[in-house]
């Protein structure tokens, strides 16, 4: 069975188009006018194995916040309609990444009851801006992001930081962290399939 999604979205303050498919091999195709934020996305399908397209185009004249809100929401969107009734996964996701001086622990719960928990970022990372090239990705984002993931995904996700002082490291690690807990969570479980499982391979 197929796991794959496309959906569109657009409002009036952005149109986006995402697909994905969960049994991939990391390809991606990312494109949303935030530079640091495709940054983000594009290592979240290395590390999930999730091929990912996103095209974007918001009102990043004005900032990144409705962009990165609406794109965060229909990969959410996307990702639930791909997992489908979830037969025969994990189900539980938990990883803890290093990137250098950060550290991060993710966990993940493809439970169909949407929550988020996001702590441990030092004081001054909501004010960060990022980003070299298109709208600057604010700092204060990325709790938002996985919030909005979390509730359109319906996954109950944890993300804890904890290390890190560089502003670029804080915010890769928690993405990497929760592409390698999800990858884990929507793994096929070796008890109902028969399958080997592929836990800790590349």
């Amino acid at each position: 069975m197929s796991r794959t999604a496309r959906l569109e979205r657009q409002t009036s303050e952005s149109k986006v188009l995402v697909e994905v498919d969960l049994d991939g091999s990391g390809r991606h195709d990312v494109a949303t006018g935030v530079g640091f934020y495709d940054h983000m996305l594009i290592s979240f399908a290395r590390h999930s194995l999730v091929d990912l397209t996103v095209q974007a185009d918001g009102d990043t004249h004005i900032d990144a916040h409705h962009t990165v809100e609406d794109t965060a929401i229909v990969l959410g969107q996307a990702l639930r309609q791909a997992l489908g009734d979830k037969s025969g996964i994990r189900r539980f996701g938990d990883a803890t990444v290093p990137l250098d001086e950060a550290l991060v622990q993710a966990v993940v719960d493809v439970s169909g009851r949407p929550y988020c928990v996001h702590t441990g970022e030092p004081e001054g990372q909501q004010y960060v801006q990022l980003g070299g090239t298109g709208a600057a990705y604010l700092g204060s984002l990325t709790q938002h992001v996985f919030e909005s993931l979390a509730f359109h995904a319906q996954i109950a996700l944890h993300v804890r930081v904890l290390a890190g002082r560089e502003p670029h490291h804080l915010v890769e690690t928690q993405f990497k962290a929760f592409a390698r807990a999800f990858r884990d969570a929507i793994a096929l479980d070796p008890r109902e399939t028969g399958v080997p499982s592929t836990k800790g391979s590349l």
